[in-house]
């Protein structure tokens, strides 16, 4: 059992010995917290949709999110108290496995706070250092009801004030905006009146308990408050600005990036709980006689839940430490951010899904965590920006990724107890065409003799000459439909890369590593036939497409073997009552 699980995040057996002893307390207490609540109060909590006051007020008293979410310059001092990536990873994950409205409270927090530790406001970022000390929450107003998060159409409009020189009234709403109920500093963009352009956005820090501040509904049927709120001759003084110009609308982009990272390690914590529920359900449901895991389609499905549960986790630990490792010289995090934000959490849809057409029935009983992760695994693929406006981000990075590579220092495991100071003076948000990437070949050549690795390889080889010979013209270049079945197949190489480098990294086994890249041939095989049956493909990309298609290489001993560490799941873990 314990192969199986060591894996899978388990509250019984966790101990993040990785960290250093605060953030390995602050991790434990936080388990112990949900563990103490038990299944019933959480559930119970989660339908009757209140607000996470006892939670807020637990974080609050062991200085949880001030731990986590203050950088070290605004840390007076304090060496516990920095932006660290990797341990904001893990607690993502422990937010996920007990319930996505804890996440979401603390992920509107982490957004909230990107333009205050961008800015160079001293005032601003020390009353945000102050508040999170205090235990408050954070919001992030950019998001608007007719524009959605299209910044360029803001309708939160700045009049300068006369009375206070460099002032202004802010007169507008946001909606989807998280904690906006409850938020000690709403991080809030908009535009002057008097200025045309991007010089005329700003951003700034407003206060939801001001009485100019309206907070008129939660539009969410969740204890997850997602606000909207009206801003009425709102006064913005000069020490509530945070930025102005084209600055605002990179800290806007920039804040997306540091959060949208959030995701994947959510999904993951939400499919691993799910996944304990879901094998012990099975294992003990009798069916004609048989035990349900009996059946051979039964076992495949929930093998490649398995499997793609540990491809995600081994691709987002492996992102971390490009996220922690960027600087000027080296923004390969814009690629694999987006990744671990499309790729990541469409994956967990897959593994509830699979998890699902097994237990059937069960997943939608009211005292099961399973009934509320079906319902929220929806959510992360959708926020933050969708799936495809994340492929067509991703997009901007294949050429240069597949056919260009350049030498860059290997990145090693970021596990230290640094700061992430770059992650806040990432500079201006363009010049993606200019990011360079090492050779993708080197994670794969290094398990060239694992059957389905190699087999995959084959259909990364044939994406390049694709890119080469077959690349979509000018005109087909306006098809975002056939751009985004591309997409698709890019994605997956890129994901194939990381699980290998963090493969090689942590020593996985190759046995569960073949039986992995079996599942993703066969993602990429169904892409591919996607692409084939798009209406503007031309006869080129169609017989290329099903050129591309391969058959995993089989062994059954070896997924008999994958399945036992599946079936070892049953009764690994069990939330108290």
């Amino acid at each position: 059992m314990a192969e199986s699980t060591s894996l899978l995040f388990n509250p019984r057996t966790y101990d993040p010995a990785h960290f250093d002893p605060e953030t390995r307390r602050l991790l434990r207490a936080t388990v112990d917290w949900f563990e103490a609540r038990g299944k019933r109060r959480l559930i119970q909590d989660y339908r009757s949709r209140v607000w996470l006051a006892d939670f807020l007020e637990f974080a609050a008293k062991e200085e949880l999110f001030a731990t986590f979410l203050t950088p070290a310059s605004a840390a007076a001092g304090d060496g516990d108290r920095r932006w660290d990536t990797a341990r904001i990873a893990a607690l993502n994950e422990i937010f996920g496995f007990y319930g996505l409205d804890y996440w979401y409270a603390w992920q509107v927090t982490v957004l909230g706070l990107g333009p205050v530790w961008q800015s160079d406001n001293a005032d601003a970022r020390e009353r945000a250092a102050g508040l999170l000390a205090q235990g408050e929450v954070f919001a992030f107003g950019l998001s608007e009801r007719t524009h959605g998060a299209d910044i360029y159409s803001t309708d939160m409009l700045l009049e300068p004030d006369a009375d206070v020189p460099g002032g202004f009234r802010a007169t507008g709403s946001k909606y989807y905006i998280g904690n906006g109920n409850a938020a000690g500093l709403v991080s809030v963009f908009g535009r002057r009146t008097d200025v045309e352009g991007p010089d005329g956005y700003v951003f700034f820090a407003a206060d939801s308990r001001h009485p100019a501040y309206h907070l008129r509904k939660n539009v969410v049927d969740s204890s997850k408050f997602v606000s909207e709120f009206h801003l009425e001759d709102y006064p913005v003084a000069p020490a509530d600005v945070l930025h102005t110009g084209r600055a605002a609308f990179d800290a806007a982009l920039n804040t997306v990036n540091v959060g949208k990272f959030n995701l994947c390690t959510a999904s993951i914590g939400i499919c691993e709980h799910a996944m304990y529920e879901a094998v012990t359900h099975a294992t003990n449901r009798i069916l004609y006689g048989r035990p349900v895991t009996a059946f051979p389609h039964v076992r495949r499905e929930l093998t490649d839940a398995y499997v793609r549960l540990v491809g995600m986790k081994l691709f987002s630990d492996r992102a971390v430490d490009y996220f922690r490792s960027a600087g000027p010289d080296d923004r390969r995090y814009l690629l694999f951010n987006p990744m671990t934000k499309m790729k990541v959490t469409t994956e967990g849809e897959k593994v509830i899904d699979l998890m699902w057409d097994v237990i059937a029935a069960k997943g939608f009983e009211k005292d099961t965590y399973f009934a509320q992760a079906a319902v929220e695994i929806r959510g992360l693929p959708k926020l933050e920006g969708t799936v495809h406006v994340n492929l067509a981000l991703i997009l901007k990075f294949l050429r240069n990724h597949l056919l260009d590579p350049v030498d860059h220092p290997p990145v090693p495991t970021r596990l230290d107890a640094a700061d992430d100071a770059f992650l806040f003076r990432q500079g201006p948000a363009r010049g993606l065409g200019s990011v360079r990437f090492h050779d993708w070949r080197t994670a794969f050549d290094a398990y060239a003799e694992v059957p389905n690795v190699a087999r995959f390889r084959e259909q990364a080889d044939a994406l390049c000459a694709f890119v080469e010979t077959s690349a979509p013209d000018e005109e087909q270049s306006r098809d975002l439909d056939l751009l985004l079945a591309v997409g698709q197949l890019f994605a997956l190489v890129v994901h194939g890369q990381l699980i290998l480098e963090q493969a090689r990294l942590t020593g996985l086994d190759e046995e569960l590593l073949d039986e992995l890249f079996a599942v993703l041939v066969r993602d990429f095989c169904a892409h591919a036939v996607d692409l084939h049956g798009k209406d503007s493909a031309t006869e080129a990309q169609q017989e290329w497409a099903l050129g591309a298609v391969r058959r995993p290489v089989v062994d059954t001993a070896r997924s008999t073997r994958i399945w036992e560490r599946v079936e070892a799941l049953a009764g690994a873990y069990e939330m108290a009552p």
